[in-house]
């Protein structure tokens, strides 16, 4: 799925990118000493997500970390987990990242994603709802919300997560939308990321089937979105 894990990944990276120079600077001193390990840790705020679990395991077990940066770390790893679809994996490191930081709200809407993923869909209802309680203006935690919702029977609370992801991510998560749902067969419609009646009649349409899922799958519409 494009969503949450990428999109999730845009909201942790742009946090973790503001501490990197701070953390490269805890590594300085490891690099003297083990260089090849702390470079492999850098890795974990990489470009190449193939790189991410080993860089953030090096970084983990480096022993140099404040308690916020540790847990971003275990958040960051989480998320190549959760990439490989390794969702238990991925769930004990948010486990792990939220126990250091109980207000870390990407870290709890994206716990939330795995467990939807994993098909416990309900067990990270509360994870999301209190990462909207610290986060009300992510339209990806309200679309992680609306598929929990929806996979518990739940479509009109379902249908009215989706349209507030909707509103608040605008034309970009509407796309999203337009295309996973073309792909589900419910729209014909132009991908402009406008939200019209015809893709508000398609997204009740899917929020009553717990099956149906409007957003497109990997790799797909990416042109669209981008």
């Amino acid at each position: 799925m494009s969503r949450p894990e990428e999109d999730g990944l845009l909201q942790l990276i742009a946090i973790i990118l503001r501490l990197r120079g701070a953390l490269a600077s805890l590594l300085l001193a490891a690099v003297l000493i083990l260089p090849a390990r702390a470079e492999t840790a850098l890795d974990c705020f990489g470009e190449n997500r193939d790189l991410w679990i080993a860089g953030c395991t090096a970084m983990i077990e480096s022993g140099s970390l404040e308690p916020e940066q540790l847990s971003r770390a275990y958040a960051m790893r989480a998320l190549g987990f959760s990439l490989r679809g390794q969702y238990d994996r991925a769930i004990g490191d948010y486990d792990a990242a939220i126990q250091i930081v109980p207000d870390f709200a990407v870290a709890l809407n994206n716990r939330a994603w795995a467990y939807f993923r994993s098909g416990r869909g309900s067990q990270g209802l509360a994870d999301v709802e209190k990462s909207l309680q610290l986060n009300p203006m992510s339209e990806h935690t309200w679309d992680t919300r609306a598929h929990i919702r929806q996979v518990m029977g739940d479509s009109a609370g379902a249908m009215a997560d989706y349209e507030k992801a909707a509103e608040i991510g605008g034309e970009r998560m509407v796309k999203l939308y337009q295309c996973g749902l073309a792909e589900q067969g419910l729209y014909t419609g132009p991908r402009h990321g406008v939200y019209t009646g015809e893709v508000k009649a398609a997204l009740e349409t899917c929020a009553k089937d717990r099956n149906c899922d409007p957003l497109p799958a990997d790799e797909h519409c990416r042109p669209t979105t981008s």
